[in-house]
This record gives structure tokens, C-alpha cells and sequence, in this order.
């Protein structure tokens, strides 16, 4: 016997899934019948790696659908007459068809729950075959870019015929006093057949350090069927989670008989407690605290739906950087691997279930249904006989991820329910106003009159409303339920928000006070705002708003309705590529408290500025306009490379008292940020070459500086490699950011050229992206043009232990060779 064979069998084993997949786009033969199939590893998006045509349909992204179908050969040859074998998906879009050797496990339709199926009884030891068909052919389905095809993780998972289920370990928190927490472990054990008692053994750690806090030890009598068990243990002098302090803890529990383990599982938690208050606001572990937040589609620019742990963790450090501290999941449940990175990273997240009900939502104009076509169907026609299950396979899912302090059923719902927009008195043909920033036309007697008298439809909202709450509650009663209403003044009366712990807005700030004078009771958070300063102020201002969720945090493909070729919205903190953008700048200065400063600049625009000589100062034409500005900013340039006396609007972001703005060591001016209503220090000046810096100051002292320098023509590139450094013989990813500079090394961003990279060695390019969002270049060729001087690599190492050299060059014949010595 083999020394390996002596080696007891893990009760429990979890798979990685990922590798060796073959894949094609059209009606697979049998396998050796021809070479459609080619060789893949999972996540994958198969819509990413087409090119953009105006063919297809700005909502999403002008990227193609389609058919597609995976097939996996493997073999289970030691599993056992008493083991069990599961499949577990973290998400396929959309309409997934599965088989395992020709017999039908299942279907799942929607395109962001987990799910997973039991297959002990169609496997065999060897040759098992599973095929999956991916039915995206309706290239409308949704509103902003999807992607297509397994684009989450899978896993295999083998267990004893006794064991606990999939997601059925659950960790709640009692109770929490200064130096004491109670924590109540919840999960039930299948078992073929009653039996004598087992033995119960639970050890809580630190994630971190692995040192040990708490444990505990029971007798069970084990009955037959799933029986359902809860046992509590205390932990001394927690650490609780915040965003500021992210601590995680682990539970490992195992179940035995005698010296056998009939299981062992692992649950990773944290401990903390939080309420809303509809008077103060939102409370974390005892202390107020507004929610900084941002909403997140799920791509992830130039990899689309398949999104690298590496990829999120760069643009969440990013985010992080700027004071955010809590994430909207919009509009549907996020992956396994971003919430676990919000757990690390400490982010607050809004898990949201769906984006449409009962009705379907035009995917082309984000409103009521006007597009009757096969290829804008979505979700609504699954809704009701799938929300049930999709919605629970979400939330058993990711109910111990201590990031998740709210679930939203839904998101701008009422646009779908005809009687709800009629019953508001906005967009009738007798009113006239901006529903922006206009109180409801009709009162609240009004509108409750209106919804007594309108026709009813096939569907109430009130009553799906209340069916999905009840749903989320059956399962979890520690986190409040929350949606984004686009029509608060009628959800208040039709319903919805009777169903609801906390009601989310989306864009009505007009409507703060107006919600907490008619309905004091109940709690008010922003779930979708404008990325400017007059939302946070109207937020900052009341205590009774808990927080915000800017639109968005970072730009995404998609939502672009005959734009082309703009393929992506360009809302966010952040572009596609990650780069910083004059918003982010602005919210840095809001959110946070380290000194900063940051010296945006364009051309002077005569229509949208007053340019005052004697005082070299600029003004917006309107005074007012900053208190209505929208999603999208003017594109900004941070250089200083113009025509000679060409006059230059320069608008400065900073946190401090005070900036003074110095044109080659002459002072142009200073001005103080108590003075400037829209927060932004603004000069204009004719240019003339040298050096531009902007002083920030508190009490005289300088705290922050910005520079920016005339530079010479692009002659050199300059890369930036982001994230940890790549270990020899374990695959992962890298970023380069290149960017053009001079001969004396100062970046040009006023110049572009083309970018051709070539690698060798054991890594591939995974994409490049220059963060335009006009820009329809493929992601995944290996030549691009940069935007404002530079662009982004995604590279991935495979882990063999040989160098990576990666060799950028451009059409002026400069170039740079980035080299990667893997220790």
C-alpha cells in the first residue's frame, strides 16, 4: 500500500472547478467531430472577447450575445457508495441548460444567483461528461453590460451521505457588550438514518492571526432526514468589524463519531452591530455613522463579467482611498469573490436581489416597457415562478458576510406598475416641472385618492413588495430590507414602502424633508445619487438621511442607448480603466480628512464661464448651476501644455482652508474654500509655459501641493506596475499603467500615440483599456491608443517559474521593456 492510500480521506472536499472547460459559440457535435471547441478556464465571458459593433444595442454595451456551450470532462473514480457530489455555480448568464452524461440536471435562468445541483446519481468513475448550454441570445436583456457565459466561479463539492447542507451554516451575532459578544451558530445535518449520539466540536478563531477565541462542545442525538441545530458560545473582547477595522473570524465545525469525522466545515463572520434611526440616522457598533457610498455594476472594464479577484481588489483600494465605505450592489447580487473582499477591505454593502418584478422594464430607455421585442425579454418572465428561489439562493449565500448590513428587493420598480407614475401627477400632460428637483404635483390625499380610483392591473406592488420582504425575512432578521424607490411620494401610499425597514431614494433629495414629515417612522437613505457636491451636502445637512450612494462609483459598459460609439457610462469616481477622474478628486475632499489639493484644467468655455482680467478669477455664468448639476462631468485634463495666451479655465479641488494658485513662483491669488459655494477654487489664466502649482493651506500653514509642469514632446513611456508582486509558481495578475513622458521623465497627457505590446514567458495579455469611454477598440488586442498620455495592461502570470518580459512599443519607434524577475 502506498503511503498516500494511508492518508485519511477529508470528509469534506471543495473543488476548484475552473480549469480545463472546453468551449464554443454554436451548436456543438460530438467533441472529436471537428475543432469548434477550444480549451478555457473559468470565470469566462465570452461577449468581451467580441468586437464592438453598432449592430448591437448601446444598453449593452454594443457587444454581441448568443449561444454558448461548455463542456467539462473529468473523473470521480474515489468517491463512495456513502458520499454525495455537488455542483455549485456562483452565477451563469443567463438561461443556463445543464446535463451530465445526456441526463438533465436542471435549469437556471437568471443570471446572478448562486446555485447548484446534487449529481451523485448521474456520475460515473471516469468520462463523466457535463455540457451546459448558455442561452444569451437576446442581446437587450438588461440595461447596462451583462456579459455572457460562466462568468462566476464553480466548485465540486464532496460530502459524506452525513453532512450539512450547502449555505446552511449560519453565524449570528446575540448579543454585543463592551468586552463580551454571544454568537448563536445555526446549521442543520442530513442524514440517511437515525443514530446514536455524535460529537459536536466548534473552534472560533481570528481569519488573521488564527489564534483562538471561543468554543464549544455537544452531544447530539441524530435523527433521520435534516434536523435542524443551534448552539451559542461566547467571545471575550471582540474586535468588531467597521470599515475602518475590517476583523473577520472563522468557525470550524466538525461532527464526528468515535474517532471517525463525518464533517468538517469552515464559516467566516464578523461581529458587529448596527440600527437605523429614523430621526439620527444609520448607528455602527454605537456610533453614527453616514454612509459614504457608491454604487457598482459588476464588470469590470476590459475583462466585462468575469472579474479577477486582482481587478476588484485594485479598483475597491482605489475607492477605499477616497473615503468610500459602503457599496450598492446595483442591481443584482454580487459575486462570492467581491463581497469576500469587502468583508477584508471593510466596505458596508447593499446586496440587491433584482432590477425587475412582475413587469418588465424598457431596457433601452430605463422606464416603463416600450420595446415589445424578443430581444429586450429580461427576467419579468421568470419572476414569477423564479424569484422565490433565486432570491433565497442569494441570500443563504451571502448571509454571513458581516459587509452585508442591507438587502434591497428591488431597484426604480414603480417606472413598471402603470397606476403608481399616473397616481404622482409627474409626466401628465398638465404638469411641466423637473422631477428632479420638484415636489410631487399631487399631494399625498391626492395621490392616495388617485390609487383608490385607478384600474388594477394583473399585479400590485404593494403585494409583490410584501411577498419578497417576506422572503428575505423567512431567512434573516439581523439586516433590514431596503429598496430604491424612483417614486417615494407614491411607494409611501401604494404599499411598497409599508414592506420596508428602510426607504431607499433615488435622486429625490427634494424629497428628505417632505418623507420624514409625512412618515417620520420610517428610516431614509439615498440609494442612488448624482456624483456631485450638492447631494452630499443635502445628505450632510440632515440626520435624519443616513447616507448616500453616488451614480456610480466606477464607469460602465453599457446603459448607452444609441450613443455609439460610446459604449460605456462615464458617471463614476473612477473611468473603466480605473483612473482617477475629477469627481473622485471632489469626494476625496469631502470624505476624507488628510490634506489634499487637485488642479483640473480645460480650455475657457465662454458659454458655460465669466472671466474676470483684473482679478484673473473665473466664475460659472450661472451661479446657481452647481445646485443642479447631473451624472456627467466635463472632461477635464491635468497638464499644462496650450497655445500661447491661450486663456485656461483652471478649477482646483481641496479639503483645506485655503489654496493659492502659482504660476512659475509668481502668485496668481488665493482664495478660501469657505467662499466657494460649489467648493471648487477657480482662476483663469493665458497660458504661458513653466510650472502651475496649487498650495493648500490650514492656518497659513502649506499641507498639500499639486503641480503641473510644461512638458517637451512624448520621447519615453514610464509603467507603473499595480498590485503585489507576482510569486514564482502561483498564478495571479498584474497591472501596468503606461504612460507617456519626456526625455527629463515628466508624464505628457496632452499627447497620444498607439500602444503595441508583445509578451514572453509564462504570462498572457488579458486586455488593455485606456479608460474612454468612446473608445471601441477590443479589450483583448494587444495594440491600443492611449487617452490623456497612457493606458492599462491586465496581465496574467500562469505560474510557471520562468521570466516575463513584456515589451511595449509605439509608431515613433520609442519603447519600454517591463521585466518580471519572480523570485
Amino acid at each position: 500500500m502506498s503511503t498516500s492510500s494511508k492518508i485519511p480521506k477529508p470528509s469534506r472536499q471543495t473543488i476548484d472547478f475552473n480549469a480545463n472547460w472546453q468551449f464554443q459559440l454554436q451548436t456543438p457535435r460530438h467533441k472529436s467531430a471537428g475543432n469548434e471547441w477550444r480549451t478555457i478556464s473559468l470565470p469566462h465571458d465570452w461577449s468581451i472577447e467580441q468586437p464592438f459593433s453598432s449592430q448591437y444595442e448601446g444598453a449593452t454595451a454594443y457587444l454581441p450575445g448568443g449561444i454558448g456551450w461548455y463542456l467539462k470532462t473529468f473523473d470521480l473514480a474515489d468517491l463512495s457508495e456513502n458520499q454525495r457530489a455537488f455542483l455549485l455555480f456562483d452565477g451563469i448568464y443567463n438561461n443556463a441548460t445543464l446535463w451530465l452524461n445526456n441526463k438533465k440536471l436542471g435549469e437556471q435562468h437568471y443570471g446572478y444567483s448562486p446555485f447548484y445541483f446534487e449529481i451523485t446519481e448521474q456520475l460515473k468513475a471516469h468520462d463523466n461528461q457535463l455540457l451546459i448550454k448558455v442561452d444569451r441570445s437576446r442581446i437587450a436583456d438588461s440595461r447596462w453590460y451583462p456579459g455572457s457565459g460562466i462568468y462566476r466561479d464553480v466548485k465540486l463539492i464532496t460530502v459524506n451521505s452525513l453532512h450539512t447542507p450547502i449555505w446552511s451554516s449560519v453565524v449570528d451575532t446575540i448579543e454585543i457588550n463592551q468586552g463580551f459578544a454571544q454568537i448563536l451558530h445555526k446549521f442543520s445535518i442530513v442524514s440517511p438514518q437515525a443514530s446514536d449520539n455524535i460529537q459536536v466540536d466548534s473552534h472560533v478563531i481570528e481569519f488573521d492571526t488564527g489564534s483562538p477565541v471561543a468554543s464549544y462542545q455537544h452531544q447530539l442525538e441524530l435523527k433521520q432526514g435534516l434536523q435542524k441545530c443551534e448552539f451559542s458560545c461566547d467571545v471575550l473582547q471582540p474586535k468588531l468589524w467597521s470599515p475602518e477595522s475590517p476583523q473577520l473570524y472563522q468557525i470550524t465545525t466538525t461532527l464526528s463519531q468515535g474517532s471517525k469525522e463525518l464533517d468538517r466545515f469552515s464559516t467566516t463572520f464578523g461581529l458587529r452591530d448596527f440600527h437605523f434611526n429614523s430621526q439620527q440616522g444609520f448607528f455602527l457598533n454605537g456610533q453614527a455613522t453616514k454612509i459614504k457610498g457608491v454604487c457598482l455594476h459588476h464588470d469590470g472594464g476590459l475583462v466585462g463579467a468575469a472579474v479577477p479577484e486582482a481587478v476588484w481588489e485594485r479598483r475597491l483600494t482605489r475607492l477605499k482611498e477616497a473615503g468610500v465605505n459602503a457599496i450598492r450592489m446595483a442591481h443584482n447580487p454580487s459575486s462570492e469573490v467581491l463581497l469576500s473582499l469587502c468583508d477584508r477591505l471593510g466596505f458596508l454593502v447593499q446586496d440587491e436581489f433584482f432590477d425587475e418584478w412582475d413587469f418588465p422594464k424598457d431596457k433601452r430607455l430605463n422606464m416603463n416597457e416600450q420595446h415589445n421585442d424578443a430581444a429586450s425579454r429580461g427576467y419579468a418572465e421568470h419572476f414569477q415562478t423564479h424569484a422565490k428561489q433565486d432570491l433565497k439562493n442569494a441570500l443563504r449565500a451571502h448571509i454571513n458576510h458581516p459587509c452585508i448590513f442591507m438587502w434591497s428587493i428591488g431597484n426604480e420598480i414603480e417606472w413598471t406598475y402603470p397606476r403608481n407614475v399616473e397616481a404622482t401627477g409627474f409626466f401628465d400632460a398638465n404638469w411641466n416641472g423637473n422631477y428632479f428637483w420638484n415636489l410631487p404635483p399631487n399631494s399625498p390625499q391626492q395621490i392616495s385618492n388617485k390609487l383608490k380610483t385607478l384600474p388594477h392591473h394583473n399585479y400590485d406592488i404593494g403585494k409583490t413588495a410584501h411577498q419578497l420582504a417576506q422572503w428575505v425575512r423567512e431567512e434573516d432578521v439581523s439586516r433590514p430590507v431596503t429598496a430604491n424607490c424612483i417614486l417615494p411620494s407614491v411607494s409611501y401610499l401604494n404599499g411598497y414602502a409599508k414592506s420596508l425597514d428602510v426607504i431607499g431614494f433615488s435622486y429625490r433629495q427634494v424629497l428628505y424633508d417632505y418623507g420624514h414629515q409625512h412618515h417620520p417612522q420610517l428610516p431614509i437613505i439615498s440609494n442612488e445619487a448624482l456624483p456631485q457636491w450638492h447631494e452630499w451636502k443635502a445628505v450632510s445637512e440632515r440626520s435624519h438621511v443616513a447616507g448616500l450612494f453616488l451614480w456610480t462609483g466606477i464607469d460602465y459598459l453599457g446603459e448607452v442607448h444609441q450613443q455609439w460609439p460610446t459604449k460605456a457610462l462615464a458617471a463614476g469616481l473612477l473611468d473603466t480603466a480605473g483612473f482617477k477622474k475629477a469627481p473622485y478628486y471632489l469626494f476625496q475632499s469631502l470624505w476624507t480628512t488628510t490634506p489634499m489639493v487637485q488642479i483640473h484644467n480645460q480650455v475657457f468655455d465662454e458659454e458655460r464661464f465669466v472671466y474676470k482680467t483684473d482679478s484673473l478669477s473665473l466664475e460659472e455664468r450661472d451661479p446657481q448651476a452647481w445646485k443642479k448639476k447631473l451624472w456627467i462631468w466635463p472632461e477635464q485634463q491635468q497638464h499644462w501644455n496650450f497655445s500661447s495666451n491661450q486663456l485656461i479655465a483652471i478649477e482646483v479641488i481641496s479639503n483645506c482652508q485655503e489654496v493659492e494658485l502659482q504660476l512659475n513662483g509668481r502668485t496668481i491669488g488665493s482664495k478660501q474654500l469657505a467662499d466657494q459655494a460649489d467648493r471648487m477654487f477657480r482662476w483663469a489664466l493665458p497660458f504661458q509655459p513653466g510650472e502651475l502649482v496649487a498650495l493648500a493651506k490650514n492656518n497659513g500653514k502649506v499641507l498639500a501641493t499639486h503641480r503641473l509642469s510644461t512638458t517637451q514632446a512624448a520621447s519615453d513611456l514610464v509603467v507603473t506596475v499595480e498590485g503585489a508582486p507576482l510569486q514564482k509558481s502561483q498564478p495571479g495578475y498584474q497591472h501596468l499603467v503606461v504612460q507617456l513622458a519626456d526625455s527629463e521623465g515628466k508624464w505628457v497627457s496632452h499627447q497620444n500615440t498607439q500602444l503595441s505590446f508583445e509578451l514572453t514567458g509564462p504570462a498572457e495579455l488579458v486586455g488593455l483599456d485606456n479608460g474612454h469611454p468612446a473608445s471601441v477598440q477590443a479589450f483583448n488586442a494587444s495594440q491600443i491608443g492611449t487617452h490623456q498620455g497612457r493606458a492599462l495592461a491586465l496581465i496574467k502570470y500562469t505560474g510557471e517559474e520562468e521570466n516575463i518580459l513584456v515589451r511595449i512599443t509605439t509608431p515613433e519607434g520609442f519603447f519600454k521593456v517591463q521585466r518580471f524577475i519572480l523570485e
